[in-house]
């Protein structure tokens, strides 16, 4: 998994609230293999019209957020069902990071694990946040783990809390594969030991 420390980026906005895991990718892209690449699938419905072409209006087809790779939502964001897939399109898309008032446990959850970063920051923060984006598209935040702060395009500088653990995985780059590659000695040793024991 990619480290995360630092990160500057076009933020897009997307308030309405309650987006679900299904609006993020819906469910007959889940047999999807993770080698292949999801962000074709991101917001896949959402952001075409009935007749198949692309819906202008939707904020990821307009210009000026194309380029995004930090989303700033409204609550709730990505609730619903479980699917780790909702973080692959976003991920494979070049989001690293979100930014609500709340998340879906397990979404936030299954985003520090994919190196993508669920920042929960007040709900009126979010907001001011929110206007400056769309009054400016195009413009851009500023996130920093190891600080734990979120930099708005005025300047105005937010902290956020974030699990001890969940931060230490992001920042060395860590998922759960990594994170028990690391303990390879003490599982082997525990190994030898049990069969040793036991008579394996």
């Amino acid at each position: 998994m990619e480290a995360f420390r630092q990160f500057d980026a076009v933020a897009v906005p997307l308030p309405q609230p309650n987006i679900d895991t299904d609006r993020i990718i819906p469910a007959r892209f889940l047999s999807r293999p993770r080698e292949v690449d999801h962000a074709q699938f991101l917001f896949h419905d959402a952001r075409r019209l009935p007749e198949g072409g692309q819906d202008p209006d939707f904020p990821l087809n307009r210009p000026a957020w194309q380029p995004a790779r930090i989303i700033v939502a409204g609550r709730n964001f990505a609730c619903g069902s479980s699917r780790e897939s909702a973080v692959w399109a976003l991920f494979d898309a070049g989001f690293r990071c979100a930014i609500a008032p709340s998340f879906g446990d397990i979404f936030r959850n299954n985003g520090t694990k994919n190196g993508l970063l669920p920042v929960v920051l007040p709900a009126e923060a979010v907001d001011a946040i929110m206007a400056m984006l769309e009054a400016g598209p195009g413009a851009r935040i500023a996130v920093d783990l190891p600080a734990q702060t979120v930099t708005a395009p005025d300047g105005t500088v937010h902290g956020f809390e974030i699990d001890p653990f969940a931060k230490h995985c992001l920042l060395e780059g860590l998922d759960d594969f990594g994170l028990t590659a690391g303990y390879e000695e003490e599982i082997a040793a525990f190994e030898r030991r049990y069969g040793r024991e036991n008579r394996l």
